[in-house]
């Protein structure tokens, strides 16, 4: 069984074989805490391709990366790619946006939903939230790739 480390080795190479072949310079820095996540940070002059619509490309990239060193090592910790910081943006983003919907909630009693998320965000979405008194959340129950989550008060 490769470490933790070997793996970071690996995948910081598979990242930089892949987008060279595709025209793209950049460097990529690997960190490890210890926990079940690898985080590999892209810096590059061409992030806005790399990062894509909406986060899309680097959605792409990080699914692929996953799929490869899963191959090589199912044990692996899970890889979280993100370039020029788009994601803890993005994330930070998400998360101020939600919660500011859950204080309308608290304040007005009406319940809301979320734009459609994928797994991941809905994850952080369901963690943040679930640390603010009088809150509950839930997934829509549909078999989709990006799902809603509704917004409501505990007690209703």
């Amino acid at each position: 069984m490769n470490t933790p480390e070997q793996i970071a080795e690996t995948a910081t190479k598979l990242t930089q074989s892949i987008l060279q072949s595709l025209g793209f310079s950049c460097t990529i820095q690997t960190t490890w805490d210890g926990g079940e996540e690898i985080q590999l940070m892209i810096t590059s002059p061409d992030s806005r391709f790399i990062i894509g619509e909406n986060g899309s490309r680097l959605d792409d990239l990080q699914y692929l990366l996953n799929r490869l060193i899963v191959l090589q090592e199912p044990e692996a910790p899970r890889l979280r790619v993100d370039c020029d910081r788009y994601r803890e943006r993005s994330e930070a983003k998400l998360l101020q946006s939600v919660k500011s919907k859950a204080e309308r909630v608290l304040a007005s009693g009406k319940s809301t939903l979320t734009q459609p998320l994928n797994a991941y965000h809905r994850r952080l979405v369901h963690s943040a939230l679930a640390k603010m008194p009088g809150i509950k959340t839930e997934s829509e129950a549909i078999e989709a790739r990006f799902k809603r989550i509704t917004i409501s008060r505990a007690d209703s």
